[in-house]
Formats: C-alpha cells, structure tokens, sequence
C-alpha cells in the first residue's frame, strides 16, 4: 500500500472534498482522484462515495488503520533524520495545558524556547512525528503508575511530577464543607467536561470501574484550553471539576475539596522518542537534567 496514496485518501475523507484535499496536498484535483483511484484499484475495494464524498463501509475500516500506519512512517522518518541533523540549538516542547505547572515551567531553558499547547491525546503524536523534540503529557494515575499512553511509536516516558488531586465546587455547594471527597461520593453530581483544559470525564469513568456510561454526567462542556476558565465554571455552579489541587487553590468563589478516594494523583510525564543510539544534547539535554533534578 503506496503511503502517498493513503495520506492522500485520509485528506480526501478527512476534508469530505477532492478540491480541498488537493488545495491542502498542493497538488491538482486531477491528481488527487488518480490518487484515490489508484488505492482502490490496490485494495480492490470501494474507498469513497462520491456524492456526497464520504467513506464507505470498507474506506472506514481503512481510516481506522491508516492514522497509526501514517504516524509510525513519519516517527521513523524523524528518528532517522536525526542521525544526520546537526545537534539544535533551540527546543521545541509540546504540551497539554495541566503539564505546564511550575516544576516543568521552570526546567525550561532561559531562551531558545518554542512551547506548544495541545490536546493531550496530540502530545505523543507530535514527538513521534519529529514536530517536537519533546512532550510533557498529564493524566490521572495510581501514584507512581505509569499513564496509558497511545501506542503512536517507539516513546521513553518517565514521570517528572504526581500532585494530589481536589474537586472545585462552589462555596455555596453541599459538599463544599467535606475535608475529603470519595469518587462514589460524585457519580451522580453534574460536572464539566473539559477534555483539553481539565482532566476529561472518561478517565474519571476509567477509574471508577462503574457500569459502562454510569455516572458523571456532563452539565456543560467546555472545548477551551484556559484551567482558569474552567475553574471559574466550576465556581459559578455550572459543574463540578477535578483538577491538581495547586490549580484548583484559591479559585474566588469555590472551595477546593481533596479527592481522597480512590488513591489517585495527578501525573505529569515527559516524553522523548525512543531508540536512539545517540544522546541528547544542547537544550533538550538541559531540559531533561533541569526535570529530573
């Protein structure tokens, strides 16, 4: 399977449109229907309808596969361009808004910096597609477990910071005045879903080991990436939050209540491509060491 023709066929499905998938690529309209031509002829299989332009059955088993075959082409791609790279004197950082914390902030050298905020489930695939020499990525763990991260390539992670974890609610809310909250206390409350700005309701339900869909309802959800705003939510009453309990300290119209059960914290871990023969150096090497110190 020819991988222009796939990344080519991923845009077309990804854009629903032959003209804005050739604008994207930079090649002709022309081009791009011999592109998916040519697959379909490869898989002998029906890839797109036309009109309108969608997947069909077997395109979207194709779209299922085609994301990791195409990142683990570019990820070995970046990790061999770096045999012939001349060592960089600048750092490029890919992180999810909650790793950005003091510890990580302050490891950063004084200049030379490119800090990119992306979703969390985007920080693996940037380092292992060479967009950033390194990614700081946060999540909810046991303390000291390691994050289930997307197997997007070969990646070393190793965690750098675990904070525990407190629930925002509004002053004014019944449970404001527990000193400890338990998850069972929280599976029928209202809460906010915020996947990039806060630690999204599915990993809450992943480690409730409730029903499937049990619990956690969503009252609003909030596709921003500011921790400030969805604390504020919180505060106004629009749903409840979980977030590290430096961040949700001292929120003007909330309480912070520690999450005491289950023993969770909050993990933070960098990430680094893997299998190299050669060590870092410059500052991605004095990143690490200012991490790790």
């Amino acid at each position: 399977m020819d991988p222009h023709l796939l990344r080519t066929y991923v845009t077309v499905a990804r854009l629903a449109s032959f003209s804005e998938a050739a604008r994207e690529l930079g090649y002709t309209q022309s081009a791009v229907s011999q592109h998916i031509a040519a697959l379909e002829a490869d898989l002998a299989l029906p890839l797109l309808s036309r009109r309108p332009v969608a997947p069909t059955p077997a395109g979207e088993r194709l779209l299922e596969h085609a994301g990791a075959l195409l990142l683990r082409l570019d990820a070995a791609r970046a990790d061999l361009d770096r045999f012939a790279a001349a060592p960089r004197a600048t750092l490029s950082v890919a992180a999810s808004p909650l790793a950005l914390h003091a510890r990580t902030l302050d490891a950063l050298p004084a200049i030379g910096v490119t800090l990119r905020a992306l979703p969390r489930e985007r920080v693996p695939a940037a380092v292992a597609a060479g967009e950033a020499d390194a990614g700081l990525v946060d999540g909810i763990a046991a303390p000291s477990d390691p994050l289930r991260l997307p197997d997007v390539a070969p990646l070393a992670a190793s965690g750098v910071a675990e904070e525990p974890l407190a629930v925002v609610l509004p002053v004014s809310h019944p449970l404001a005045g527990r000193s400890g909250l338990r998850l069972d206390d929280l599976v029928d409350a209202r809460w906010l879903d915020a996947p990039a700005a806060g630690l999204p309701l599915d990993q809450l339900r992943g480690v409730h080991g409730g029903p499937a869909g049990r619990g956690f309802r969503t009252a609003l959800r909030y596709e921003g990436t500011d921790t400030r705003t969805l604390a504020a939510l919180a505060a106004a009453g629009h749903g409840l939050a979980l977030l590290p309990a430096p961040v949700a300290a001292d929120v003007p119209g909330a309480t912070a209540v520690p999450l005491v059960a289950p023993r969770l914290v909050h993990r933070t871990e960098l990430l680094l491509l893997a299998g190299s023969r050669t060590e870092p150096v410059g500052p991605v090497a004095e990143f690490i060491r200012r991490l790790k110190s």
